[in-house]
């Protein structure tokens, strides 16, 4: 990922208010907190309908970002920070969000893709006219398979239901390694991200029979 020398945007989704805030559906915001808590910010600016914290990531200028316009519409403000920034969706945007469709725990660097049901991206991709930003795909699957496709087939119930104290101690986990990916992302590029983080779960993919 060569940025095009300004910021980097890097973009958590999640819903606003503290009833959401554990929810699989908000690990996007959690993900942006351990980024934070890891470089010394604090996400507390408000602009462009996003709570924000400006940071130094790997040697770069980074915006931490937290939409607050629900799931529904991040695209609002990720679009409203790209123009105000002059961005690059290509180069300069990193989106974070969950992913019913990965495990629990396991984290996917993708260049590109589909909304996959998901309305946040769906959001963002509209609003940027285009599918071709990074994204980090966070799992949040349970393990047993029925209960994953109970998941996947009462998603939107599903997401917006607290984890379990047991669940959060494996996110915990897979939090530290999307913030090693950002790092990796912005040192080295997504092709070495990718190569990475996604050959773990390649490997799982291939010992289930998938």
């Amino acid at each position: 990922m060569e940025s095009s020398g300004g910021v980097t945007l890097i973009v958590g989704l999640g819903n606003p208010g503290f009833e959401y805030q554990f929810t699989p559906h908000n690990v996007g915001f959690l993900a942006i907190d351990r980024l934070a808590e890891r470089c010394g910010a604090v996400v507390n600016n408000r602009r462009s309908k996003a709570l924000t914290a400006s940071a130094h990531i790997a040697g770069r200028r980074v915006l931490l970002v937290k939409p607050e316009t629900y799931m529904n519409l991040s695209g609002l403000s990720v679009g409203s920070l790209v123009r105000e920034f002059e961005a690059d969706p290509e180069r300069d945007v990193i989106v974070l969000y969950d992913d019913v469709a990965l495990p629990l725990g396991s984290i996917r660097v993708r260049e590109r893709g589909s909304s996959g049901g998901h309305n946040g991206v769906k959001s963002i991709t509209g609003a940027l006219g285009t599918p071709e930003w990074l994204r980090i795909r966070i799992g949040i699957a349970p393990d047993a398979p029925m209960a994953a496709e109970s998941a996947r087939q009462g998603r939107k119930d599903y997401v917006l239901t607290p984890f379990r104290k047991s669940e959060l101690a494996v996110l915990d986990t897979a939090l530290d390694e999307v913030a090693v990916a950002v790092e990796v992302i912005l040192a080295e590029g997504a092709s070495v991200a990718m190569n990475r983080f996604n050959r773990r779960l390649n490997a799982e993919d291939e010992q289930q029979g998938e």
